[in-house]
């Protein structure tokens, strides 16, 4: 297998390091490499290379765990990919890491109602990127006719502790508020305070988002 920290590292750039950590201020295991460059080096490792490292390889680093997502994501077997997944879920510990990895998870596009009925456990966890992880899969690929109402129970019921779960959650209801308003002001008093305020900020910053439309959120009561 090559040498994945030691390519790494001759991808670092200090600039980007500075930029990244102030994104991520709680993360100090920083390489700094650019995400197209972890894709590039995913494309240097043979599928046996790959396979090799998300089973054994211990990982450190940020882009470390990033490039194991993507060989996770990258897998062609939808019930290899789950048991992956579920192996690798706890050891996320950012958001950049949890969010890459979960747009490059294209798999579920055509497997839906089996990642559906799979991610929906996580939202027992008490684990802040566990939760985020649902919420942001459900809003990259579920926010539809089919799945909408399933997202409003959720958003009813469920209860967030962390910042990152409840900023997640928050845009959650900003999607869905595009297409589904109404259902959406539905809801407001069931939500968390500090969810209703990060739903509020992040509705006022859409540009998808009419004028007419900000305002109703904004005025509507909780």
């Amino acid at each position: 297998m090559i040498d994945v920290r030691k390519e790494l590292f001759l991808l670092k750039d200090d600039k980007y390091k500075e930029f990244q950590g102030k994104l991520l201020p709680n993360i100090n295991n920083l390489i700094g490499v650019k995400v197209p460059l972890v894709r590039d080096l995913l494309k240097k490792m043979s599928n046996e290379d790959q396979l090799q490292y998300i089973n054994n390889y211990n990982c450190v680093y940020l882009e470390e765990k990033l490039l194991k997502s993507l060989i996770i994501a990258n897998l062609k077997d939808v019930n290899d990919v789950i048991k992956y997944i579920d192996k690798f879920i706890p050891s996320i510990d950012n958001w950049e890491v949890c969010d890459i990895f979960i747009s490059s998870l294209k798999i579920i596009k055509n497997n839906k109602d089996l990642f559906y009925d799979y991610i929906i456990k996580y939202l027992k966890s008490n684990k802040e990127y566990e939760k985020r992880f649902v919420f942001v899969v459900l809003l990259n690929y579920y926010v539809s006719d089919q799945y909408i109402d399933n997202i409003i129970n959720i958003l009813r019921s469920v209860k967030c502790n962390y910042y990152y779960d409840k900023m997640a959650e928050a845009w959650l209801i900003q999607v869905c508020y595009i297409k589904y308003k109404d259902k959406i002001l539905d809801i407001l008093n069931s939500i968390d305070v500090d969810v209703y305020n990060m739903s509020k900020r992040k509705i006022l910053d859409s540009n998808k988002i009419s004028k007419n439309d900000k305002k109703l959120f904004n005025k509507k009561e909780m």
